[in-house]
């Protein structure tokens, strides 16, 4: 068993829990991962136990009595924390996997800002499933735009992007002309053919049963057929990564000032990848705000473990501790 003091970090999402034990000296003691666990998407029952795997992984070799604190980072963080029945299973699985410690829950919007910048103020955007924007002051959040699920928002998103991509395709058959290169990638991704019916409207009937009969949100698994596509020139889906990018510096105007030479952390999977749209809002965000530090989220995880030892009181340099626990990126 190690000795000393530990801190726990998890950054849960809707695909899966990540959890890690490390010390202030930055020695990882253990990892963990485990299922999708976000409650909104999963309910708070499920998203415990997903907590409460990865933690358990996490300290196999850790007595949980030197753990002194932790942070969770997950989407609708304040949904649970308004929600005593959830916040009571949360509870319960930290209690399980042996700890007594106490713990934060922060919005992933945070955790991803903590894991590009120490710095307690700067702006964050992710784009990944959805998409929000948000103000930090004094590493918490101050501001925020979009995040407004995918109903109402979330533009530029990994959602955005293929449900406008099912709609220029339907506007195309509609038309009567050519789908195009991306058009026939969604076709085949969603009906198992590219060819078009000899009558045009059964193409677009068969289109809108099998996207109907689905949960809206898995349009999102469209959007890496977007990328793709942009990166041999195809011009729908290149105008669309435009837009994306257009969209989302726009979020982030609504909440950071013109020139801001503070942090900006892009986040996200469709923000941290080497693609076109990564590269396509680092641009445009180097306009925006040229003197500004661009940094890539990296591990949620560390950034989490790192707010939780923050406040310890042996921690007097913050700054040291993050170059210790988050890895650069």
């Amino acid at each position: 068993m190690v000795t000393g003091t530990v801190v726990v970090g998890l950054d849960i999402g809707g695909t899966s829990t990540r959890a890690l034990a490390v010390t202030l000296d930055g020695e990882r003691l253990g990892t963990g991962r485990s299922g999708g666990g976000n409650p909104t998407s999963h309910g708070a029952n499920r998203a415990a136990g997903e907590l409460r795997a990865a933690l358990r992984q996490a300290l196999t070799d850790v007595d949980p009595s030197r753990v002194r604190a932790g942070a969770i980072g997950l989407a609708g963080a304040g949904r649970l924390l308004a929600d005593p029945a959830g916040r009571a299973v949360f509870d319960d699985a930290w209690r399980a996997a042996g700890l007594r410690c106490p713990y934060a829950v922060h919005g992933d919007a945070l955790v991803a800002y903590a894991s590009g910048t120490h710095s307690p103020t700067g702006t964050v955007l992710v784009a990944g499933t959805g998409a929000i924007a948000a103000q930090v002051r004094e590493l918490r959040l101050a501001r925020v735009a979009d995040g407004h699920g995918w109903l109402l928002g979330d533009v530029g998103s990994g959602f955005w992007l293929g449900h406008q991509a099912v709609r220029r395709l339907l506007a195309a058959l509609d038309a009567g002309g050519d789908p195009g290169d991306l058009g026939r990638r969604v076709l085949t991704e969603l009906t198992g053919s590219a060819e078009v019916a000899a009558r045009p409207r059964d193409t677009v009937d068969a289109l809108v049963q099998t996207v109907t009969r689905r949960p809206p949100v898995e349009l999102a698994r469209l959007a890496p057929l977007v990328v793709s596509a942009a990166g041999t020139a195809e011009p729908v889906a290149a105008g669309l990564i435009a837009e994306a990018a257009g969209h989302l510096i726009s979020s982030t105007s609504r909440v950071r000032p013109p020139g801001d030479a503070s942090p900006l952390v892009l986040g996200g999977g469709l923000l941290t990848g080497q693609t076109l749209l990564a590269a396509a809002v680092h641009a445009e965000a180097r306009q925006c705000w040229p003197d500004a530090p661009i940094r890539a989220a990296g591990d949620g995880a560390a950034a989490a473990a790192w707010l939780a030892a923050r406040d310890l009181p042996e921690v007097t340099d913050p700054a040291a501790l993050h170059a210790r626990l988050v890895p650069a990126t």
